[in-house]
């Protein structure tokens, strides 16, 4: 049985009046950053910094990429409420030694400065990613879909955006002021919505895709989620770099237009290298 959630989703910008070079006035548009402190079971477990755009599927979402919580049918709700910045999960039987597995903490390198549990990182010997193969064409049309893409960045700026695609098929587009709150997001729509890594063809597998760099976090929590190939139009860092050869991921940064570079996983790429020549 699937979760009871709430629909509190947040305004993602705010008005504000400031000066421009000349020193004349403008009302612009920014993010709306806020606070937002989860609670297991009454329990407080964490506070994240979000712009509330879907803060159920991002509270999900973190619980599975902690691995605190295996099954999206282990929890019972999640009940946010903007009014005093909480989200409060209901578990159905309980986390089993929560305090021990959340005791041991990791500084991340993600906006803010989070924070993730310790066994994230024991658990990437575990990790099994399904077959995939990603053609160039399909690449390119990741990277003009995402460039055609409405989001908030291009109203207000100061957010990372992700996506998941099946193929070239965009499933959802999140984003948020760090980049972890966004694939915390789509983590938990996936699990919401049933989706699981061989629902996807070996030739249309699931893609994730980040403004963001490509470090050790964001490397593993897409291997949790089963996705095979990851596009960052950033780049990557040695140990992201390092964990994906490990597990046997794709990796694709400074993805823009006809240029990418692959630091993984290059066998899961079908190249098609006359087509970085052609026109757009």
């Amino acid at each position: 049985m699937l979760p009871r959630l709430t629909q509190a989703r947040a305004p993602l910008t705010r008005e504000v009046d400031v000066l421009d070079e000349h020193g004349r006035p403008q009302r612009i548009s920014i993010p709306a950053e806020r606070d937002l402190t989860v609670y297991v079971d009454k329990r407080e477990l964490v506070t994240l910094m979000t712009l509330g755009a879907h803060p159920e599927w991002l509270v999900l979402g973190y619980l599975r990429n902690q691995r605190l919580v295996r099954s999206v049918e282990e929890v019972e709700s999640v009940s946010v409420d903007w009014e005093v910045s909480s989200a409060a999960v209901k578990t159905r039987s309980g986390i089993d030694q929560i305090e021990e597995r959340t005791s041991r903490r990791v500084v991340t390198t993600g906006c803010g400065q989070g924070s993730v549990f310790g066994a994230l990182m024991d658990d990437v010997a575990s990790l099994r990613l399904p077959p995939a193969v990603l053609d160039q064409a399909t690449l390119y049309a990741i990277l003009e879909a995402i460039r055609r893409q409405e989001s908030t960045y291009k109203s207000a700026g100061s957010v990372h955006g992700c996506a998941l695609f099946r193929g070239a098929q965009m499933l959802l587009f999140v984003e948020d002021v760090g980049r972890h709150n966004a694939i915390d997001t789509i983590a938990g729509w996936m699990w919401m919505n049933g989706l699981a890594a061989e629902q996807a063809r070996e030739d249309q597998p699931f893609v994730f895709y980040t403004t963001g760099r490509l470090t050790s976090e964001m490397v593993i929590k897409s291997a949790q989620m089963g996705v095979s190939i990851v596009v960052s139009r950033s780049g990557t860092t040695q140990m992201g770099q390092e964990i994906a050869q490990q597990l046997g991921l794709c990796t694709v940064g400074r993805a823009l237009n006809r240029r990418f570079i692959c630091y993984t996983g290059s066998d899961r790429l079908r190249w098609q290298p006359e087509l970085a020549t052609a026109p757009a």
